[in-house]
């Protein structure tokens, strides 16, 4: 039997060209975590929970920033019912861990997220935060586990599950305070986005599995930005807030891992030149 493109991958994963670049992941996370404790506290917004979205549907209020999550749901389930029966593959196994996790987050934020913004506040946003810090955890456990098979996934994921979790409820506890501090939890989202592309460049992942969360990462930043634009898209275009499309665009993006991953079993994965 022929080796798969991926199994090729990720043997060569274990010999980069460049041995020093290895540790190019480790210096960013340190370095980026040395600076967020010099910065000091990150705030959240004042008007953070004024959304420009105030349709109402069958009596629900906040209608499509609400409604607009359950595209989470949807990509949960999809990649569940594909990956599950194949999570003991060799193209899958090392970092399902990591992709479980995320899984789980997604279906998760789908809930958290239609609960929040139907009232939101404070109290209900921790249940939106929690599991994005999950699912970006889930991914960073994920890749590695891709590109590093030999490592220890399940206790990597449940390291990053736990530092998720402490990165909202340090959020939660200085708020109480009056100072909330966001770094943490940002820190975390901002991870993803530099050591997922570098792990897959140093250790030459597969071109489909780069291309996907390569699309990914764009339609996230994407996303931030039509958050950001909220009240200005809202305006612009009428029949749309900025923050039901950030929901929208993240489906897509979530979507994208989703299908990179199936891609896999597909037989048509080429590892990159």
């Amino acid at each position: 039997m022929q080796t798969s493109s991926f199994l090729r991958a990720s043997i060569d994963a274990a010999r980069p060209a460049k041995p020093w670049i290895t540790h190019a992941p480790t210096i960013i996370t340190v370095v980026s975590a040395a600076i967020l404790v010099l910065h000091g506290p990150i705030a959240q917004p004042v008007h953070y929970h004024e959304f420009a979205d105030h349709s109402v549907a069958s009596g629900i209020p906040h209608a499509a920033d609400v409604l607009s999550n359950a595209g989470f749901a949807v990509v949960a389930i999809w990649g569940w019912l594909v990956l599950w029966p194949r999570r003991a593959s060799g193209q899958l196994r090392a970092g399902w861990p990591g992709y479980r996790l995320f899984l789980i987050a997604l279906l998760l934020t789908a809930f958290g997220s239609a609960f929040y913004h139907l009232a939101p506040d404070n109290a209900r946003l921790v249940w939106d935060r929690l599991p994005i810090a999950l699912a970006c955890a889930g991914l960073i456990v994920g890749v590695r586990g891709d590109t590093r098979p030999g490592s220890n996934t399940e206790i990597e994921a449940l390291g990053l599950a736990l530092f998720a979790i402490a990165s909202v409820a340090w959020w939660v506890y200085t708020d109480k305070s009056g100072a909330g501090d966001l770094r943490p939890y940002l820190w975390l989202q901002g991870l993803p986005l530099v050591l997922i592309p570098l792990w897959q460049a140093i250790h030459r992942a597969p071109r489909t599995d780069r291309i996907a969360f390569a699309a990914a990462m764009a339609l996230y930043v994407l996303a931030k930005i039509a958050e950001l634009l909220d009240h200005e898209i809202a305006a612009a275009l009428g029949f749309v807030s900025g923050h039901t499309l950030k929901h929208l665009i993240a489906t897509m993006a979530t979507a994208a891992i989703v299908w990179g991953l199936t891609r896999r079993f597909s037989g048509q994965v080429r590892r990159a030149d």
